[in-house]
């Protein structure tokens, strides 16, 4: 299962505020809307990547005591292609600009992470 796992807890709350929406072209990639929970401590993000077929999902982030990660929602559960992981790198990429000194202690998806501007 596609994942990445940050070395601290981030502030979901601001992540939420902070939050402007993906899209890109080629492989279309949309990520538009965020939840947050009553807890503040799990995000949803609907997702769509338009491939060779559409792919609708929910990348979750799980924020807990000593560090957060971002995976694919299990129940959701979409075929791990490009457009896939390359949604999950996009997101990635925006949790490491609002956030600057969070560093990725884990993944499985780091050719689909772009780098920090």
């Amino acid at each position: 299962m596609p994942h990445v796992v940050f070395d601290k807890k981030i502030d979901l709350k601001k992540f939420y505020n902070s939050f402007q929406k993906i899209i890109q072209a080629k492989p279309t990639i949309k990520i538009q809307n965020i939840f947050i929970d009553k807890n503040e401590q799990r995000l949803l993000l609907p997702t769509l990547v338009i491939e060779s077929k559409n792919h609708h999902f929910l990348i979750e982030i799980n924020a807990k005591q000593n560090k957060t990660t971002l995976r694919l929602l299990p129940e959701t559960d979409p075929e791990k292609t490009i457009g896939v992981k390359t949604a999950m790198g996009l997101l990635t990429l925006n949790i490491l600009e609002i956030f600057p000194s969070v560093k990725i202690i884990k993944t499985n998806i780091s050719n689909f992470i772009p780098d920090r501007k």
